[in-house]
């Protein structure tokens, strides 16, 4: 798949609209346009990466970037206290289904365990 067929390649680039939260030079983060919980955000690199297990070593500190992004996110919306969860699928039997890393920030209610 190249960049223009990617869903969150074109959000990134503003040619399909999303409720953006954040953004920084390597991180954007929106609403999940279906949630499955009362705040599901998605944060993604602005680098196309379809998935984890296409990441190299020299990506760690971009993953790292992911995951503090949520985790700010997360404790901005009022859920730091409380718990928030963070999961990326990867791969179709996973569940991913838009092949570019995205991390899936979930709070405001009881999560159960285990979610698969």
């Amino acid at each position: 798949m190249s960049e223009s067929d990617c869903l969150f390649c074109n959000i990134r680039d503003e040619k399909i609209p999303a409720a953006i939260v954040y953004r920084d030079n390597d991180v954007l983060a929106f609403k999940d346009v279906t949630p499955r919980a009362p705040l599901h955000l998605l944060v993604i690199p602005l680098r196309h990466i379809a998935s984890l297990t296409d990441a190299r070593p020299e990506d760690a500190e971009l993953f790292g970037k992911l995951m503090l992004a949520g985790a700010r996110l997360a404790a901005d919306a009022g859920h730091g206290e409380d718990g928030f969860r963070v999961v990326m699928n990867a791969g179709p039997n996973a569940g991913q289904s838009v092949f570019h890393v995205h991390l899936h920030v979930l709070a405001g209610r009881e999560l159960a365990w285990p979610p698969g």
